[in-house]
């Protein structure tokens, strides 16, 4: 008997000599797994906050804003939030909500008559929620802002003429155009673009001083360079502007302002001077609106393997260890975003980055799920990065392959002369090409350029000018007379122009 209570005893100081693990040692052991991360994934610079139970635990930069340059990346630096910006917007039109102008299920056209779609009766039954969940039946219209440089009401105007990809409601597709639209009816409906309208009721309540709506607004020197991976080379590229369909992207911020962001969400739009949405819309934004098919989820899934995913009002949303996790990622050329959210365990991470889709993004969201909540050790920035080495060399493969079926030692039907002039497209916009000795270059809108060379029969293949936008292959079409009546280019249709 003394014998057992003496091992009492001791298992009991032993117990009392173990001390927990305190937040500053998971902070500093989540650190170090974010510098390593950034190595293994070779991003130039990151910027990352945490915050719990109502606290920042960390707001940090991490590397270089530029690669090459010394300048350090720091908490205020600033960065493309991309489409994390899409919360933030339809929080805004919750605001609308809760002072009565608007409903979640009110026709689109009851407010944005001009808004036409294809089809006449997806016009028609369109509601303003459908706006924000990617589930119109529209197919991905980026075209319309990536290949031209047009205002949003004539981006809005040429949905008209694009043919839907599905039924009404019947999957997710990923369509950043109706954020525009609901960029629009927030101007109507406030008298205000939607631009001042989120400085003046989410920026400035909020207290972020150095968070702005558009590129446009970003003169501050302490702001990173976006970087792309071109022929093996990591590069520092231009930014890509998204002012034009700004509700859909376009907010810059900094890692000490985004923690506010971060934490009101979390606390049901809670902030020291009160709420930014009623109780009810709060939770009308974080309800599962919409299915999300697996072709429109992440490639995480297949390691997370989650029971369901869904998508809320500007948010994706899936379980994790028995706990649901509203995200949302943002992506621009060279520059990355993630916004993550643990809201029973009352912690959120968001993470900047300026590194073309540097997926150590999702491994620092769901690292931190484990180490600040929920457990665990895994090593989600090894299998990820294992995981996307695999996409990325199967895209690779693919590439090769289509390369490989060039017909060797064709020529052109015509002279190279003969395939320059002007082609057009009521959707597409204007495309001009003309001859460089024997490289055809072509120029979209005045906008975006790429230049071919002869690849096989009546199909040229080169690069875009933005290399970041990768190869593309441009096809002729000839009539009946040997003339060409249009090309392709990219999937886009021109015929030629008289």
């Amino acid at each position: 008997m003394r014998l057992i209570i003496l091992l009492i005893l001791f298992s009991l100081t032993q117990g009392w000599a173990q001390k927990p693990v305190t937040i500053d040692k998971k902070v500093q052991e989540y650190e170090a797994y974010i510098v390593k991360g950034m190595k293994d994934w070779e991003v130039p610079g990151l910027a990352v906050t945490v915050v719990k139970d109502g606290k920042v635990l960390l707001a940090k930069g991490y590397g270089v804003r530029e690669l090459g340059k010394p300048d350090a990346v720091n908490a205020q630096t600033l960065f493309a939030c991309a489409s994390t910006t899409k919360a933030m917007v339809a929080a805004c039109m919750g605001m609308l909500v809760d002072e009565g102008k608007v409903s979640w299920d009110d026709p689109v056209f009851k407010h944005l008559p001009e808004f036409q779609l294809y089809d006449p009766y997806v016009t028609r039954e369109l509601r303003i929620r459908d706006l924000f969940i990617h589930n119109s039946g529209m197919g991905n219209t980026d075209f319309l802002w990536s290949v031209m440089n047009i205002p949003a009401e004539e981006v809005l105007y040429k949905m008209r003429q694009v043919a839907p990809s599905y039924s009404l409601r019947s999957g997710f597709i990923y369509q950043n155009i109706f954020y525009v639209a609901a960029g629009e009816i927030i101007n109507k409906l406030s008298g205000k673009p939607w631009h001042q309208f989120i400085r003046e009721r989410i920026f400035q309540p909020l207290g972020m001083t150095r968070t702005v709506p558009l590129l446009k607004d970003v003169t501050d020197p302490n702001q990173t360079k976006p970087h792309y991976k071109i022929e093996g080379t990591i590069t520092v590229i231009e930014h890509t502007s998204a002012d034009q369909v700004g509700a859909a992207g376009s907010v810059w911020s900094c890692a000490d302002d985004i923690s506010k962001w971060v934490l009101c969400m979390l606390d049901s739009s809670k902030y020291a001077g009160g709420r930014l949405l009623s109780a009810k819309t709060w939770t009308e934004m974080f309800k599962p609106q919409t299915l999300v098919t697996a072709s429109g989820f992440y490639p995480t899934a297949r390691l997370t393997k989650p029971n369901w995913t869904t998508y809320g009002l500007g948010w994706f949303q899936h379980d994790y260890k028995g706990r649901k996790v509203n995200f949302h990622t943002g992506s621009l050329a060279g520059a990355i975003a993630i916004h993550g959210q643990l809201p029973d365990e009352k912690l959120g991470i968001y993470v900047f980055g300026n590194f073309d889709h540097a997926e150590l993004r999702h491994a620092l969201m769901y690292k931190a799920f484990d180490l600040f909540a929920l457990g665990g050790t895994r090593d989600w920035s090894a299998e990820f990065l294992q995981l996307y080495r695999g996409i990325q060399a199967e895209s690779e493969k693919k590439e090769k392959e289509f390369e490989a079926r060039r017909i060797e030692g064709t020529k052109p039907t015509l002279s190279l002369d003969d395939y320059t002039g002007k082609y057009a497209s009521p959707l597409f916009g204007e495309l001009i090409i003309s001859r460089d000795g024997d490289r055809l270059t072509a120029v979209a809108n005045n906008f975006l350029k790429a230049t071919f060379t002869h690849w096989h029969y009546d199909t040229f293949r080169g690069w875009f000018d933005k290399k970041w936008y990768g190869k593309v292959n441009m096809t002729y079409t000839l009539g009946p007379t040997g003339k060409i009546v249009s090309v392709q280019v990219a999937g886009m249709d021109f015929s030629k122009a008289n």
